[in-house]
């Protein structure tokens, strides 16, 4: 079959291909956990497609996560008799689910993005994660690089996209209001709006601005106040909300105020989270006061920042298909098969509620918001809506000028570009 361009693929609505849960795999890294190799991941993968969550979000800033969860998704692919003379299982077909990785962010505190190291970084990806095509690719927190730098890679991204190689292009950050001025300016100067937009942190039981002023029903005396309404403007296709337990902060454990003084084990998150010590102090008040009320703030946070921004983001028209409608898609991370059977337990009870508000489940959603509503909301104080500066101050991009742009030539991911050319059109899904 003669190799067609993608632009003349018409590909179906970005809102119809990603689902309202992703599986996120930041979880899968050093970051989270002291050894990922010993997480269970393959089982947490095969789980999640078992229970219906067919997407997966990773990155390769996220040290071995890629190559974990390509481990994963290739052995449902290529799956192997559990013993000698046993009928080998049923192979998953790549169409029955999506991945989404990103590009851009090497380490903590170095970033390329070049057309060489963007383009490079997804090749790698294609061999990582054992597949010819990536479903959605975003530029990796772009906060931390210049405006030009952004457009380059979102360019760079789409003739990606015209070779066959990527479905869908996005970028992703912390600071919305960056996200909001990305995405105006990538539609003025390509004439081509971002198919997704990812934000992190923006939307939970802490700090809502992601979705200001229309949380709780709130108003605003312009639109340039509301995120929400400036992605649509911009011609966004989705908005997804990850990090709905502020990467850690909104859980039973927490962080500890001082990682110098924190007794026992401390967990990998002291080492990294940008978050103040106070803050941290005001979460786990709030963990005391869902304990309280006979509840775990992780069940609270999760409960709450899925159902809320289901119903916002539908209302702003930035949310993708589902059985009950429009939702906004949710990002959820776990380490463990029992969080990913609560976080889908979740999700069940947010789906029916939005089917049937007064139906079963509506009595623990009523719970929960006012629980969130009487307690946690003024528990925080001067915490509540609170953003870190992203970068921090003094921020330095460590990958000199120089270096940017300077790919691996001895790994094979170059070598086999071309060969993955060749086929990249005729494997992606109509």
């Amino acid at each position: 079959m003669a190799a067609n361009t993608s632009s003349a693929t018409p590909r179906p609505p970005i809102n119809t291909v990603i689902p309202p849960l992703v599986l996120g795999t930041a979880t899968f890294n050093n970051q989270y956990v002291e050894d990922p190799e010993s997480m269970p991941y393959r089982d947490i993968v095969a789980r999640a497609i078992f229970l219906g969550v067919n997407c997966f979000d990773t990155s390769p800033y996220y040290g071995p996560s890629e190559i974990l969860l390509g481990k994963a998704l290739d052995a449902l692919m290529n799956p192997q008799p559990a013993a000698p003379g046993e009928p080998t299982p049923t192979p998953l077909s790549r169409s029955a689910f999506a991945i989404v990785t990103k590009a851009g962010r090497i380490v903590l505190d170095e970033f390329d993005y070049s057309p060489a190291h963007i383009r490079y970084s997804v090749l790698r990806s294609l061999q990582r994660l054992h597949t010819p095509y990536l479903d959605l690719v975003y530029a990796h927190d772009v906060e931390f690089v210049s405006p030009g730098e952004v457009l380059e890679a979102v360019r760079e991204l789409r003739r990606l996209r015209e070779e066959g190689f990527i479905r869908y292009v996005g970028i992703s950050g912390f600071p919305v209001h960056v996200l909001c001025d990305l995405a105006e300016m990538i539609q003025r100067e390509t004439g081509e709006p971002l198919d997704a937009v990812l934000s992190y942190g923006h939307f939970t039981i802490q700090n809502r601005k992601l979705g200001l002023p229309l949380v709780d029903d709130e108003t605003a005396s312009d639109d340039r106040e509301c995120p929400l309404a400036r992605f649509k403007a911009a011609g966004v296709g989705i908005v997804l909300n990850a990090s709905i337990l502020g990467m850690g902060l909104l859980t039973s454990r927490g962080i500890p105020a001082d990682p110098v003084t924190a007794e026992g084990k401390a967990s990998p998150l002291v080492k990294w989270h940008p978050s103040p010590p106070d803050l941290r102090l005001a979460c786990k008040e709030l963990a005391a006061l869902t304990a309280a009320a006979g509840e775990r703030l992780e069940s609270v946070a999760i409960r709450w920042s899925m159902e809320d921004w289901a119903r916002v983001a539908a209302a702003a028209g930035l949310g993708v298909k589902s059985p009950v409608g429009q939702v906004g898609p949710t990002v959820c991370g776990v380490s463990t098969i029992p969080e990913l059977e609560e976080t889908v337990r979740e999700w069940h009870e947010v789906m029916s509620c939005l089917q049937e508000p007064g139906g079963p489940g509506s009595e623990r959603r009523d719970k929960v918001l006012r629980l969130v509503k009487e307690k946690l909301w003024p528990a925080l104080g001067p915490w509540k809506d609170y953003a870190w500066d992203s970068p921090g101050p003094g921020f330095v991009n460590t990958r000199t000028v120089e270096e940017r742009g300077k790919i691996p030539t001895d790994d094979g991911v170059m070598d086999a570009y071309e060969s993955l050319k060749k086929n990249a059109q005729d494997n992606l899904p109509c």
